[in-house]
């Protein structure tokens, strides 16, 4: 088992929901980077999800192109993504890694060379948003040979046929966009959502983590109810804006209580999960 499947299996046996904040690598300038991830694991991070920077990241909403822009200002690349992991295992060898991005640097770099120079540093899994699972064959082939999980996007849209590709080619879990829209979208329905989930469970055999809208720990509290795992990003990715000319020290501090606040909300929903 990789350390993503064996990190949910465990926290499913104990009733406990997985808290995978995301950030985007080198934002806001990649000396932060490594450092924010030891502290999402502080915090109580079970998974790290970490972006990596790419032109035209379709899939999200001002808050993260804001964070990419942020980043590739530094000229952070694939390689320097790869490195801030690399680093970042030298004292965590235990939280799982997901790179989340977009198939274009990969493709660059050849899937066969990604896989591995992936694999060497410690990653675990790769969501690449615009590789459908229809379409992918010889890119999870190549992920597959370097045991690293494949993470796929379902929506509240997507058709049978492509959740049953997901299930089939995917691996680790899988992350339902509980809205329509992009990263960082607001109303949240959140009792659409657990109906949502729990008719794709029917039809997935592979946990599910929830992620899109969830802002507060209230949000978070309702989806830990029902997702396996709660995904958390543009909250975070905000805080580094907004606290971006105040210093790393003022970045942290705001993270850390906002991780706090999903922490305690997945803590209270495990706590009825128990019972």
């Amino acid at each position: 088992m990789s350390r993503i499947q064996t990190t949910l299996a465990a926290l499913k046996a104990a009733h406990k929901t997985a808290l995978i904040p995301y950030i985007t690598a080198g934002d806001p300038q990649p000396n932060a980077t490594v450092a924010l991830m030891h502290l999402l694991v502080e915090k109580g991070a079970d998974i790290i999800e970490l972006g990596v920077p790419f032109s035209d990241p379709m899939a999200d909403g001002p808050v993260i192109q804001k964070a990419v822009e942020r980043a590739l200002r530094h000229n952070v690349s694939l390689d320097d993504v790869l490195e801030f992991v690399r680093v970042f295992r030298e004292k965590n060898s235990r939280t799982p890694i997901i790179l989340m991005g977009y198939l274009n640097p990969i493709e660059a770099q050849g899937y066969e060379a990604f896989a591995h120079a992936a694999k060497s540093v410690g990653v675990d899994g790769v969501l690449t948003v615009d590789m459908p699972p229809e379409e992918s064959q010889g890119y999870l082939q190549a992920l597959q040979a370097d045991g690293l999980d494949r993470v796929f996007l379902v929506s509240p849209t997507t058709p049978d046929g492509r959740l049953n590709a997901v299930n089939q080619k995917g691996s680790g879990f899988v992350y339902y966009v509980s809205l329509k829209g992009v990263t960082g979208s607001s109303e949240l329905n959140t009792h659409a959502v657990s109906d949502q989930v729990n008719a794709l469970r029917t039809k997935l055999d592979l946990p599910i983590g929830i992620g899109f809208g969830i802002n507060n720990g209230q949000t978070a509290f309702e989806m830990a109810k029902v997702g396996d795992a709660v995904i958390v990003g543009s909250a975070l990715v905000n805080l580094i804006e907004a606290n971006e000319a105040h210093g790393l020290y003022d970045i942290e501090l705001a993270i850390g209580e906002k991780m706090t606040e999903f922490r305690d909300a997945l803590d209270r929903a495990d706590a009825l999960k128990a019972h």
